[in-house]
């Protein structure tokens, strides 16, 4: 950890009219600096040293789920979090991926400051890189604390985005398979 970054987490305090050395805040400079490198540990990790080789030979072609992969990040405008689920599919091609590889794939790039929209295309691109899928899906589904705890504050608010590719954008059929086997059960 950089020596500055708990420093820069004093300023913080000092400019919010606080007291960093009052017994409840001695050691939150380097507490909050520790806990914003743990949120943001996405940027140390690549997708090759995530997947690691885990790619197996298989015949089957047909769609391939994770669903309900709880998710993290923060948003890039305000470093607030927001939390949600993720559902990827895909399509193999003679190829298919661990499966603890897709929700370590999430992570990653959801410990990163992030933008919702961003985050989905990034795990789509992804695990189409590394698949070779005939297609892949992800829909993200998040609240953001943004939004709730700050500006308008609308605490049931939800947002989904959704990134297909390949099969998945080109037919309409393969598409609403995937929807649907998403929202059974959720």
């Amino acid at each position: 950890m950089s020596p500055l970054l708990p420093d820069h987490y004093r300023q913080i305090l000092l400019g919010l009219g606080e007291d960093p050395e009052r017994e409840g805040l001695l050691d939150t400079p380097k507490r909050a600096a520790k806990a914003m490198q743990y949120l943001c540990h996405g940027y140390a990790q690549s997708v090759d040293e995530i997947v690691n080789g885990a790619l197996f030979a298989s015949d089957n072609d047909e769609m391939v789920i994770v669903k309900n992969i709880e998710l993290y990040s923060l948003c890039e405008h305000h470093m607030l979090p927001f939390i949600g689920k993720a559902h990827v599919a895909y399509i193999p091609t003679g190829k298919v991926l661990g499966l603890s590889k897709i929700a370590r794939i999430v992570d990653m790039f959801a410990r990163r400051l992030q933008i919702q929209e961003n985050l989905t295309k990034q795990i789509a691109e992804a695990i189409q890189g590394v698949t070779d899928a005939a297609g892949v899906a992800v829909v993200i589904e998040a609240q953001h604390m943004c939004m709730m705890m700050r500006g308008v504050e609308k605490q049931n608010s939800s947002m989904n985005t959704s990134v297909m590719l390949g099969a998945f954008r080109q037919s309409a059929s393969t598409r609403q398979e995937f929807l649907q086997l998403i929202s059974r059960g959720n």
